[in-house]
């Protein structure tokens, strides 16, 4: 057996040490461009080519793309070849090595640089996946031999471990910078909760987490036939003014219909979507839209539009769900604070004609009282006159007048009468927790703390669930009332022994302005007292009505300065 030469044991030291340094460097670094530009220099100085490249396939175009490069002019770097394009290309698509000592001979040469005359290429596979293509040229003719693609191979193994390592910190990095978004997102939408405000967050924050052009998003109508935009960012005044869309004939309406997502790579000439010209106006392209889901039940599409062609990955789609999965709670969660809302002003309204109808009674039995006394002395009087007198028709229409005056009177008592509770079993401390559940937004936006001190396994009483919740509720709106620069609201329940016998005792403290000794001793004497500025003392009057109408009592503890506590009573059976 022959010894090696000098010549082959130097080339076999550079090759060890070629691979030894790229190994070194790809250990030490996570960019890629400088592991790959090394790979390619040391390949250009150890095969003494004059340029390389490596070429890697987009996976949203499909086209080759040159990743990095060295000994190539500057505006090579744009070039695009399809796969199979070139030896480049052949490469690609067969998954085959490519040596060739005379490119001018071979049909399948693409000129990137001038004055090259042979190549050498070789497939890069990541993870058993042909990804790309490592090659180097050289001025020379027959310039490689089989030892240079061995070489070649081998550093095209290594490149492969470069564009791995360097995808999976890029897929690492993107899910921790979309996670971050996703967790402030959620935060925001969480404290919006206002309906409108709520959709016009979402989508801007889908918008800018998936890096599109524009966010939608639209909701089922009542009927469910039909799908209309809620809220955009990014849009244009084309894309608004848009036909609203059909669930049963839109691309969006099967989003909803089969509460799955669906991508488009190109809207603007696609068949199955409805508003193509839209589209070009506003230079939207590739389309992901996802069910806005609640409960199982979708109620609408949260859509991201691109302005270039994209591939979306099941990552951005698995995000993009998420988050439309947070926005359909919170969507959820802005109706439910719009209905409170709209029942507490109900609540007010009925409070206000419930009040109309006790001033009404208080006038009216105050009328009534001069109303009867003057009867009296009129049918005291017995003044009788002839027919022909003309002070005998006075007297009759007084008398008519007074019966007239008498019945409105009635009518008035009669219509401004509390209706009777309705009893049943209530268990005191679940009314008082829903009741705050119902407040606790208006707490929050009034920066006052609330504080709940409940007596464990209190006895269930008889009462109208309704009316007491009535009661509370303007106790406690009243507390917020007298705290418009925030404070503490304390509820407690507890259990009383009394000459009367066992008493639920209800308190409700707030931390406000509280009242004068004048001002508390007259709260509840008449329907017209008040201890606030601009009101009117009719909620109290409603208030001490329904805990009367319990066979209950109402009592106030109040200093200036220090808030005030109202202690309702309600007996035990």
């Amino acid at each position: 057996m022959n010894s090696p030469s000098l010549e082959q044991l130097r080339a076999e030291y550079d090759k060890l040490k070629l691979l030894h340094q790229v190994s070194s460097v790809i250990h030490s670094t996570l960019e890629s461009r400088q592991a790959l530009e090394l790979i390619l220099s040391e390949a250009v100085r150890v095969m003494r080519a004059s340029s390389g490249s490596v070429v890697l396939v987009n996976p949203t175009t499909g086209f080759l793309e040159i990743e990095a490069s060295y000994g190539l002019p500057t505006e090579s770097s744009g070039i695009k070849l399809k796969v199979g394009e070139g030896i480049t290309g052949w490469v690609a698509r067969t998954g085959k090595p490519a040596l060739v000592a005379d490119v001018t001979k071979d049909r399948r040469y693409v000129m990137v640089k001038r004055n090259v005359m042979s190549e050498l290429a070789v497939p890069l596979e990541v993870n058993g996946e042909l990804r790309g293509v490592l090659n180097v040229d050289s001025e020379r003719l027959g310039a490689f031999s089989i030892a240079d693609s061995e070489l070649l191979r081998e550093l095209a193994v290594q490149a492969a471990k470069v564009i791995h390592n360097t995808w999976l910190y890029e897929q690492l990095r993107v899910k921790a910078r979309l996670f971050e978004a996703l967790l402030s997102v959620g935060q925001t939408i969480s404290s919006t909760l206002n309906l409108s405000d709520a959709l016009q967050v979402i989508t801007r924050e889908a918008c800018e987490l998936m890096g599109g052009k524009m966010a939608s998003l639209l909701m089922l109508d009542e009927s469910g036939e039909y799908l209309d935009l809620k809220a955009s960012h990014g849009a244009g005044e084309a894309y608004i003014n848009k036909p609203r869309l059909s669930t049963a004939e839109s691309v969006l309406g099967s989003v909803v219909r089969r509460k799955k997502p669906v991508q488009i790579e190109n809207v603007q000439i696609s068949s199955r979507y409805q508003n193509v010209s839209v589209a070009r106006e506003e230079g939207l392209i590739s389309l992901l839209s996802v069910p806005l889901m609640y409960y199982k039940e979708a109620i609408g599409a949260l859509s991201v539009y691109t302005s270039d062609v994209h591939s979306f990955s099941n990552e951005e789609i698995r995000i993009l769900s998420l988050l439309a999965e947070m926005s359909g709670i919170a969507i959820e969660r802005a109706r439910l604070y719009e209905r409170i809302v709209n029942m507490e002003e109900q609540l007010r309204q009925n409070e206000k004609l419930s009040a109309i109808g006790l001033l009404a009674a208080e006038v009216a039995h105050e009328i009534r009282n001069p109303l009867t006394v003057m009867k009296m002395l009129y049918h005291s009087l017995n003044l009788e006159f002839s027919a022909d007198d003309p002070r005998s028709r006075d007297v009759r229409l007084i008398s008519e007048k007074m019966d007239h005056l008498n019945k409105i009177v009635e009518q008035v008592l009669d219509f401004a009468r509390t209706a009777e509770p309705h009893f049943s079993s209530v268990d005191i401390n679940s009314l008082m927790t829903d009741l705050m559940l119902l407040v606790r937004h208006k707490l929050t936006n009034q920066k006052i703390t609330l504080q709940q001190e409940f007596e464990a396994n209190l006895p269930m009483i008889q009462a109208d669930p309704g009316q007491l919740e009535q009661a509370f509720l303007n106790l406690t709106l009243n507390a917020v009332e007298s705290m418009p620069d925030g404070g503490k609201l304390t509820i407690c329940t507890s259990i009383e022994q009394s000459a009367e016998g066992r008493l639920l005792r209800i308190d409700i403290r707030d931390t406000g302005a509280g009242m004068s000794p004048e001002q508390a001793a007259r709260v509840f004497d008449s329907l017209l007292s008040t201890s606030k500025p601009k009101g009117t003392g009719l909620g109290l009057a409603i208030v001490v009505k329904i805990v009367e109408a319990h066979g209950g009592k109402i009592t106030l503890k109040s200093r200036e300065e220090e808030g005030s506590t109202f202690s309702i009573f309600l007996p035990v059976p």
